[in-house]
């Protein structure tokens, strides 16, 4: 058990990160271009790792590379950035909370995981602490950003689905794997940045430092850890880890821009750390020729 333990504490990380995404934002980048933080934090990250490792993807996986690509980062970050722009308070993130749950069902379907009890009870947990932890007063649904939420929220559990699926193509780094989703991702959006959002005629220290830390801790190292993990650990424990991006946020929040913590949010904070770990805890009658990493190079 200390070997998932730790594998599933380190993929924390990546969430975490991604949870100090909203502050970098806020307070670093240059204002409303969702599109330009999407582009920013993925292309020049992707291409420096192509560029380290000198390995591009080669076959079937030049259309892997760019489905994943397209669901891991450049679908998923701006339906999400879009959400968060259209519907008031935490509801994006509660919306998003059904992503583990998206990701059961697609893993059951896809690769043969099975559904048991401990995911249904995390599911409901999960669910109730991101409503406790982050929704605030009556909120008004906006169409348009309750449909980009959704579909972030589907983006990022088939991502996961075909990436714990496919593997990697054998004899391939996990940077070089990285680095083919993050520049797909980053081609993906880039057209969209040009024509509909330009680039910003200046740039302040700040700017450089906010897209310096997407660049590096936001994206290289945070997918990296990642995908890592999704290699690593099962579908659905590595679904719920996503979890803990709201917590590192609300957290955040707290500390830095001086909200408020109700006992309420501590609630929610403790729902969705029961609901993490009842979602690591191992399946003994799955079926042992799934975890091989030879079939899942085959598929």
């Amino acid at each position: 058990m200390s070997r998932p333990v730790l594998t599933a504490g380190v993929t924390a990380l990546a969430p975490a990160i991604w949870g100090s995404t909203y502050l970098v934002t806020t307070e670093l980048l240059p204002p409303d271009r969702p599109l330009l933080a999407t582009t920013v934090r993925a292309l020049p990250a992707g291409l420096l790792l192509l560029a380290g490792t000198r390995v591009l993807p080669a076959g079937p996986w030049l259309w892997r590379t760019l489905v994943l690509g397209t669901l891991n980062i450049g679908a998923f970050n701006f339906l999400l950035f879009v959400a968060a722009y259209r519907l008031p308070g935490g509801v994006a993130a509660m919306i998003m909370a059904v992503q583990p749950m998206a990701v059961l069902v697609l893993a059951a379907v896809l690769i043969g995981d099975r559904i048991r009890p401990p995911h249904g009870l995390a599911c409901v947990l999960g669910a109730g602490g991101v409503v406790l932890l982050v929704f605030k007063g009556t909120a008004v649904a906006d169409a348009g950003g309750v449909l980009a939420a959704v579909a972030a929220a589907g983006c990022m559990a088939t991502g996961i689905t075909l990436t714990k699926l496919w593997g990697r193509p054998p004899g391939t780094g996990l940077l070089s794997f990285t680095g083919w989703q993050l520049t797909a991702g980053g081609l993906v959006t880039l057209p969209f940045t040009l024509v509909f959002e330009g680039l910003p005629d200046t740039l302040t220290a700040s700017n450089v430092v906010g897209f310096g830390y997407l660049v590096s801790l936001g994206a290289i190292v945070s997918y990296a850890i990642w995908f890592r993990g999704i290699a690593r650990l099962p579908a659905a424990a590595v679904s719920f880890l996503a979890l803990g991006s709201p917590v590192v946020a609300t957290i955040l929040g707290f500390l830095f821009r001086h909200e408020t913590l109700s006992p309420t949010q501590f609630l929610g904070i403790a729902a969705i750390a029961v609901a993490v770990a009842l979602a690591q805890t191992p399946d003994h009658g799955k079926r042992k020729w799934l975890s091989t990493p030879n079939t899942r190079t085959r598929l």
